[in-house]
């Protein structure tokens, strides 16, 4: 595969918070190269640094030392980003929701609400369209939360403990609907779990321990 299909590489990229005594490394090193499609899972348990490699990836957090590249084509709009838990606006319905990014955009309204029902169709959640956050579950809200990534159409989608606070069998639908979206776009997707099964899932796996993302030789 050649370095065009490159779209994040980190070169020894190490996070820390708090400085001197109080220092917290939450990633120490790590060395990651995200292609067009790849399909991985940064499997590891809770306070691993799973969550703090992954805004590295997305950008929220600047490495303290090494470098994260991302490609030069990679946008703003072309990273697409699920969280653990409830990311919905309550003010706004389930439609609303998922067109927002296009909005935010300076897309047409009309055209973002149908591209946000089409992938909510996707999903397998076209008849939560007109409800509010309150109104729908947990594994709903995270479906949603899927189709809002599918309508923004990314080249990357970073996912972070998506099926964390769910049950096995909503679990398994919300990583159908990553999939798909990632499918769909041909994006690239990262997911990080503690969850075998989850992982189990995507192609490539790598695990984290301690802030250190361990290589394929470290592990076996």
């Amino acid at each position: 595969m050649s370095s065009d299909d490159v779209l994040v590489s980190c070169t020894d990229a190490a996070l820390t918070f708090g400085r001197g005594v109080q220092a917290v490394v939450a990633v120490h090193g790590a060395d990651l190269t995200i292609r067009a499609g790849d399909r991985l899972a940064v499997v590891g348990p809770s306070g691993s640094g799973k969550s703090s490699l992954l805004h590295l990836l997305a950008g929220l957090e600047q490495p303290t030392s090494g470098t994260v590249t991302r490609a030069a084509s990679l946008g703003p709009n072309d990273i697409g980003l699920v969280f653990q838990g409830d990311s919905l606006i309550p003010a706004l319905n389930v439609a609303e929701n998922t067109a927002l990014p296009l909005v935010l955009t300076d897309r047409a309204e009309d055209e973002a609400r149908r591209v946000a029902l089409a992938a909510l169709a996707r999903v397998d959640a076209a008849d939560l369209a007109e409800r509010l956050p309150e109104e729908i579950s947990g594994g709903q809200a995270q479906r949603v939360a899927a189709a809002r990534v599918l309508a923004q159409a990314p080249r990357l989608i970073l996912a972070d403990e998506p099926t964390g606070r769910l049950d096995h069998a909503t679990g398994a639908r919300v990583l159908d609907a990553l999939l798909t979206a990632a499918d769909h776009t041909g994006a690239a997707l990262v997911v990080t779990t503690h969850d075998p099964a989850v992982a189990a899932r995507l192609a490539v796996r790598r695990s984290m321990r301690d802030g250190r993302l361990l290589t394929p030789e470290e592990v076996s």
